[in-house]
């Protein structure tokens, strides 16, 4: 049973406010998603790798594949619309290169902390349940709103969970999903586990970490940096 990283790198960032895909933003005189592409090339249990890239960047991300020695990349895919058409194209492309019950691990390139555990339990999950999203609890007090402005309600934390990525999945599942959610004229999922609950299945819970964070807006590059600096200083010791 191969495992095989899926990387999600089709977005343009428009959050983000800066002229380059956030992905391929330089922080500390490496892109974003080679901090991402080198965790999953480390770790023992991946044994491929493939990013969905965002049109007319492919030969840039080729180039970083080749100037810092990516070996497992075997697949370059190009993204879609949206996320969900992003996703789709990828596992579509893998179902023709690998069996179904082979483990797709869904990340999105801009969550360049990822850990090695995080993965390996994701791994573990999928295997023992189908499916693993990973995830962690709510610490902060939810509370409704209709406008934005003022609150209606209030909602109990203990009941959620934060989503993050990797979501692993069968590879023969994930494509059955992405079909009937097709057929059913669902296209604009925000990620696989919405899908996947959207269209009536159960998903499975992994461990994850809040210092996997998605690098979204401009701070958030900046707790990226301060979590590195972090770690460069635990090598140190």
């Amino acid at each position: 049973m191969a495992n095989i990283a899926l990387l999600i790198a089709g977005g343009s960032g428009n959050r983000m406010g800066q002229s380059i895909p956030k992905q391929f933003l330089t922080v500390n005189e490496r892109p974003v998603i080679v901090y991402t592409l080198e965790i999953f090339q480390k770790h023992p249990e991946i044994d491929s790798i493939a990013v969905v890239c965002i049109k007319g960047w492919e030969f840039v991300l080729q180039a970083y594949i080749n100037q810092f020695n990516i070996t497992k990349v075997k697949h370059i895919i190009p993204g879609g619309e949206n996320g969900q058409e992003s996703i789709r194209n990828g596992v579509y492309e893998l179902e023709k290169h690998y069996s179904p019950n082979d483990i797709v691990l869904i990340h999105d390139a801009i969550r360049p902390m990822v850990s090695a555990d995080i993965i390996s339990d994701c791994i573990r999950v999928t295997r023992e349940k189908g499916n693993a999203i990973t995830v962690i609890p709510c610490a902060e007090a939810i509370i409704q709103t209709e406008d934005g402005n003022v609150s209606v309600g209030s909602y109990p934390r203990n009941h959620l969970r934060r989503t993050q990525t990797p979501q692993g999945f069968f590879i023969g599942d994930i494509c059955n999903l992405h079909r009937r959610a097709l057929e059913a004229g669902v296209t604009d999922s925000v990620a696989s586990c919405t899908l996947k609950i959207e269209m009536g299945e159960q998903v499975y819970f992994s461990m994850g970490s809040e210092k996997n964070i998605k690098l979204t807006t401009v701070e958030d590059i900046d707790i990226f940096k301060a979590l590195l600096a972090e770690k460069r200083s635990d090598w140190l010791k």
